[in-house]
């Protein structure tokens, strides 16, 4: 599990097919080698991936997951390429601080950014969310983009906004993003539970 609060900005040093139909992905961290465990899961963009091998190249640490055909069909994984900028965050262990809120890093599908609009404390984005998706969104509920815990701030139909502050734009991939944009996108667990006991009743 985590929590939606991005740790490090990572880049990817190399993907590469292997056997099975999964790719081979490196990723340069600021993360010290030797607190990475081989096994141990981290969320990068959201997808939590489970880490093969770790190594230093250059003075730089990198870790290396395996991605399988799913991930790369209903993320944005299969469209990282070699110095692509992506979010981090290591798993949450017991008695860390919850600060964001509970993510499992099993991406729901894409969000595309359909506007931005920049403001003197904080930048507005305006998404469209895959329909499948868009009925877990709620005003004030929580959402997950690209591995990013955010509040949503207002909905209408599969379209929804959220409000982001000038220290995530800085500590994350957002400052990049603009109209086009694809993101991934995890829906609040408990709103998923909430529509599963209301479909059954």
């Amino acid at each position: 599990m985590f929590t939606g609060l991005v740790s490090d900005v990572g880049e990817i040093r190399s993907v590469k097919p292997t056997a099975n139909n999964l790719h081979r992905i490196t990723i340069f961290c600021r993360y010290d080698r030797a607190g990475i465990a081989q096994g141990a899961s981290i969320a990068c963009s959201g997808v939590c991936l489970t880490v093969v091998d770790t190594g230093e190249e250059g003075g730089r640490t990198w870790f290396a997951v395996d991605a399988a055909a799913e991930t790369l069909r209903v993320t944005t994984v299969g469209r990282w390429r070699q110095g692509s900028k992506i979010n981090l965050e290591r798993a949450l262990k017991f008695g860390d601080e919850l600060g964001g809120h509970l993510v499992a890093g099993h991406v729901d599908g894409i969000a595309t950014v359909l506007g931005r609009e920049d403001m003197t404390e904080m930048a507005r984005f305006v998404l469209r969310a895959p329909r499948e998706a868009a009925r877990f969104i709620a005003t004030k509920g929580s959402v997950a983009l690209d591995g990013v815990s955010l509040t949503v701030n207002a909905v209408q139909g599969d379209t929804f906004s959220v409000l982001v502050i000038p220290h995530t734009l800085r500590v994350t991939t957002f400052g990049e993003l603009h109209k086009g944009s694809d993101l991934n996108l995890e829906v609040d667990t408990m709103a998923r539970y909430a529509a599963r006991l209301v479909e059954m009743k």
